[in-house]
C-alpha cells in the first residue's frame, strides 16, 4: 500500500533530479538550445495524436541531422515545468533556435518532415 501511495505522489508531482537543475518524472531534459548548434525542440506528449504522428519524423530527423543540428523531444506531461518555461499552451509546439541560441521560429500543431527540413537547412546555412 505504501508503494502505491508513493507511486501516486511521484506521478502527480514533478521530482527534482539532483545535480541536473531539471525536474520531471522520468526524463532528463538536455540544455536547450544546444550550445553553438541549430536546435529544434518539439514540446508535446507521448499520448497526443499529432505528437504520435510526429514521433517517427523526429527520430528520422535526429539521425539525418546528427552533428549538424539538435532535434529534441520533450514530453510536457512528464516535464510540466518545461511547458511553462517555453510558454507552451498547445501541443505539439516546435521551437527553432539558430546557432547563437536565439529563438527564430515557432510552430504550433503537426509539422511535416519537409517543412521541418526546410527550416533546419535554412538555419544551418546561415
Amino acid at each position: 500500500m505504501k508503494s502505491l501511495a508513493l507511486l501516486l505522489v511521484l506521478m502527480l508531482f514533478p521530482v527534482a533530479i539532483p545535480g541536473t537543475g531539471k525536474t520531471g518524472t522520468t526524463e532528463i531534459v538536455p540544455d536547450i538550445p544546444a550550445k553553438n548548434t541549430v536546435t529544434m525542440v518539439d514540446l508535446g506528449a507521448k499520448t497526443c495524436i499529432p505528437c504520435k504522428l510526429m514521433a517517427p519524423i523526429l527520430e528520422e530527423l535526429e539521425k539525418e541531422y546528427k552533428g549538424r543540428a539538435a532535434v529534441i523531444f520533450i514530453d510536457v506531461w512528464e516535464n510540466r515545468d518545461k511547458a511553462k518555461e517555453f510558454r507552451v499552451l498547445t501541443i505539439p509546439t516546435q521551437i527553432f533556435y539558430n546557432k547563437q541560441g536565439q529563438e527564430v521560429y515557432r510552430h504550433i500543431g503537426f509539422f511535416d518532415k519537409d517543412s521541418i527540413k526546410e527550416k533546419l537547412d535554412a538555419l544551418i546555412a546561415e
